[in-house]
């Protein structure tokens, strides 16, 4: 036991897990939308009890909401209080792709001050999603100057 790492390789160290009404459905969304791959997926019974599907250098793990379990979904909760935000190499290519597959609009792809494009949807099953691309690198000095003039406009 004294080798065993504490974080498994192919793992990283921080991992959204999702409580949905609708795994299977979830999974198909994440895939088309995001890009990600489903790496492997356990259930019964037409529910999913535990997903997990990979993202670059990231993964989401997933599962079908229980009564059996304290982790509710956000329709569950009645909304959700945690957004999940991403670098993807296209924000207007996901986003119309989330559009096109049922999301709710939250915030269009906008340039920001700070050098990303980003945009924000809400999923079918209600988790918040910002994504974002990186389209220029932008100074501490100028940010800070952008930041002002946002702020004050």
């Amino acid at each position: 036991m004294a080798n065993v790492k504490p974080v498994p390789d192919g793992y990283p160290q921080v991992i959204p897990y999702l409580i949905v009404d609708g795994a299977a459905d979830a999974i198909d969304f994440y895939n088309k939308v995001l890009g990600t791959k489903e790496r492997m997926r356990m259930g019964g019974g037409g529910k999913v009890f535990h997903a997990e599907l990979d993202l670059g250098d990231s993964m989401i793990m997933l599962a079908d909401e229980s009564p059996d379990s304290p982790s509710k979904s956000p329709k569950g909760l009645g909304g959700s209080p945690v957004t999940i935000s991403l670098y993807l190499p296209d924000v207007d290519g996901v986003w119309d792709k989330a559009m096109a597959a049922g999301a709710k609009e939250l915030r269009p792809p906008t340039d920001q001050f700070y050098g990303d494009r980003t945009a924000q949807f809400e999923d079918p099953w209600g988790h918040r999603w910002n994504i974002s691309t990186h389209v220029e690198d932008v100074s501490p000095e100028e940010m800070e100057k952008r930041a002002k003039a946002a702020s004050a406009g």
